[in-house]
């Protein structure tokens, strides 16, 4: 869910269909979304705009998005970038994260998955703003007293489940991919570890919980990106 603060994001794409749609999605979305079409115009909006967070495509005319990252970073200015493009190998990925790039996704993306990956980004650096309770359907989940139930009944959860149970909460309705789990949920600092294993056996071990024993099932694969809680 995006923050009650209205974030500012400036994406700097010279390909316009891809920039209009990106600008209709996050507008509906309530984000306060700016856009340039080269790289010289995104470096300039960067430091007269001062936004939260920057979407940046790497090939750019007049200046690469490389360069923009670079310049930025070794200006010391700390917007929140992540980098969308077709350039996608590990090699990429590798260069643009040594760059000063916080999270990379390539094209061909899901908007449910950038939105997430832009939710994940800013929830780390904008003042906290989590309710001290979530209510999804006949589930609820106290944040205080770190207690779920389900028709009036506690879920006997464990520490990492209602960690888990309450990130998916945090993102109701909305897909959220393994790697954003294992980076917010499991704190894996490498994108390259192997634990999409024990995900996979931990949200079965916590639908076994939430949903078996319930005739709604809440908890849903999303298949080839990941998982959302979501009422039918």
């Amino acid at each position: 869910m995006p923050p009650s603060v209205r974030a500012k994001i400036l994406i700097i794409e010279d390909d316009k269909k891809m920039s209009d749609a990106l600008i209709s999605g996050l507008r509906e979305s309530n984000y306060d979304v700016s856009t340039a079409a080269s790289g010289e115009e995104g470096f300039y909006l960067v430091h007269k705009l001062n936004p939260d967070l920057l979407l940046l495509d790497l090939t750019l005319p007049q200046r690469n998005g490389l360069e923009i990252l670079q310049q930025l970073r070794a200006e010391g200015i700390d917007v929140r970038v992540l980098v969308l493009t077709s350039h996608n190998t590990v090699d990429d990925r590798v260069a643009g994260l040594k760059m000063g790039a916080d999270d990379y996704l390539g094209k061909p993306f899901s908007f449910p998955e950038l939105l997430a990956r832009i939710d994940a980004l800013l929830r780390r650096f904008l003042p906290p703003t989590e309710p001290e309770s979530f209510q999804i359907q006949d589930l609820r989940l106290d944040t205080r007293a770190r207690v779920a139930t389900r028709a009036g009944q506690k879920l006997e959860l464990t520490s990492r489940e209602f960690d888990l149970l309450l990130y998916l909460a945090q993102y109701r309705g909305r897909t959220v991919s393994r790697e954003m789990l294992a980076k917010d949920v499991w704190r894996e600092t490498s994108r390259f570890t192997p634990i999409d294993n024990v995900i996979d056996v931990q949200v079965a071990r916590l639908r076994r919980k939430i949903d078996d024993p319930f005739g709604v099932k809440l908890l849903q694969t999303v298949r080839g990106l990941g998982f959302s809680l979501r009422e039918p």
